[in-house]
């Protein structure tokens, strides 16, 4: 199964541990994961479902294609890394 990795930045606001994922797109794999843990869709995508712009996926070390669609294809043993964006001066 597909895991997914949370920044410790990200984790400081909601509790994302690493966790293995059904599912054979990106998408279908975050569905698994709101399943378990509801409050992390509104942190990670907008109200059409595309990855907001402060997000970033990376799977296996290569960042995502899909960003809108999130149909980038997922295998066993695939790692999903997800970073959240820091901006400030």
């Amino acid at each position: 199964m597909p895991q997914i990795h949370f920044t410790s930045n990200l984790q400081r606001h909601l509790d994302c541990p690493s966790a293995e994922v059904t599912g054979d797109t990106v998408a279908e794999a975050l569905c698994s994961l709101f399943d378990r843990n509801p409050r992390l869709r509104s942190y990670l995508l907008d109200d059409q479902g595309c990855l907001r712009r402060h997000v970033n996926l990376f799977i296996n070390g290569r960042t995502v294609r899909d960003r809108d669609g999130l149909s980038d294809p997922l295998s066993s043993g695939d790692e999903v890394f997800v970073f959240q964006a820091l901006s400030g001066g």
